[in-house]
């Protein structure tokens, strides 16, 4: 129930209610606030259990959709469709190993790179008319 709230959350609540009910009301209203909780987890369990004595084993049936609703709140569609396309390869493009490695993506060996030679002094760089 609380899974969302944070100690912050709570502080925040607590120094509020210090503000809005007094010092001397704080420590009764905490206490109804958890009696009331309490009472409604046990009225919840309750109803839960007297449903599954009255379904049976059809409970669980029942139950088995929910928990799968359930776990999409943790859905990534960005990492379903990587998984989807690329069937869970979380390289599918070789880019992970393109810093400088002795092999490529495909296994064979990285070809030298040949380092352009210096321009030589006054001498002008090669100039491409149709890139300008």
């Amino acid at each position: 129930m609380f899974d969302s709230v944070g100690w912050g959350e709570i502080l925040v609540l607590i120094v509020a209610g210090l503000f809005i009910l007094g010092p001397e009301r704080l420590p009764e209203a905490a206490s109804w606030l958890a009696k009331s909780v309490r009472k409604v987890r046990e009225f919840a369990n309750g109803a839960r259990e007297q449903l599954r004595e009255e379904m049976g084993p059809e409970f669980d049936e029942f139950r088995k959709p929910l928990e799968d609703l359930r776990q999409l709140r943790n859905f990534d569609p960005r990492r379903a469709i990587t998984n989807h396309l690329f069937d869970g390869d979380p390289d599918p493009l070789g880019l992970n190993g393109t810093s400088g490695g002795s092999t490529k993506p495909n296994g064979y060996p990285a070809a030298a790179k040949a380092e352009p030679e210096a321009l030589k002094p006054g001498e002008k760089p090669p100039v491409d008319p149709d890139a300008t």
